[in-house]
């Protein structure tokens, strides 16, 4: 497998950042829970319109994200077993609000390599911000098949389980099961988990 990009100095790519902090796939309020897409890596600058016609990106995405985003496109195209290069492209996608590109880019990783639970976990989170919450859903089961100990993928299922498919109970038991396995599993803004499942449990 070869890796001819470089990337930006800094960026960190979101499969490494799983482990510290958990990533809600939702924005909501709950009691006083504020959950939020946690975006590894550079955050990106507007473009203008016409340079997202002409360069075929989001308009979140800034100059040197969309350099990069072309040199991984290059390179999956040159070197289309390169499971890092669609890696990297899928998180570049997902950090530039690319939700379809990302979900097709993690979809060709995964078809190289098919149990990476953190790709699974990331793909579940842009099935979710397109739309797709049974979608979201399957790819957090893959992940959790593959890892059951993975702590991201459970949480954001419980995320999508209440906000898009409305259904407490089912939240509630995934991170009951979350917590079993880290007792002190905590929520982007530093909330126990435990604590959110009583929060949940109170609400009618």
């Amino acid at each position: 497998m070869t890796n001819n990009t470089n990337l930006p100095v800094g960026y960190i790519k979101k499969e490494t950042m799983w482990f510290v902090v958990l990533v809600a796939v939702a924005f909501g309020f709950l009691a006083g829970i504020v959950f939020s897409v946690y975006k590894s890596g550079p955050s990106p600058a507007p473009v203008s319109q016409q340079a997202v016609q002409q360069q075929s990106q989001t308009p979140s995405a800034d100059a040197q994200t969309t350099q990069t985003i072309l040199a991984l496109e290059k390179e999956v195209v040159a070197h289309p077993d390169n499971i890092e290069a669609w890696t990297q492209l899928g998180n570049y996608y997902f950090d530039s609000d690319n939700f379809s590109k990302a979900i097709e880019a993690y979809n060709k990783s995964l078809a190289l390599s098919p149990n990476n639970a953190d790709v699974l976990t990331d793909l579940g989170v842009m099935y979710r911000r397109n739309g797709s919450p049974n979608d979201a859903i399957a790819a957090f089961d893959r992940a959790i098949a593959v890892n059951p100990d993975h702590p991201t993928a459970r949480f954001n299922r419980g995320i999508v389980q209440l906000y898009d498919l409305k259904d407490r109970d089912g939240a509630i038991q995934t991170w009951k099961a979350l917590v079993e396995l880290h007792p002190d599993a905590k929520a982007p803004n530093g909330q126990l988990v435990s604590e959110i499942i009583t929060t949940v449990k109170t609400q009618q």
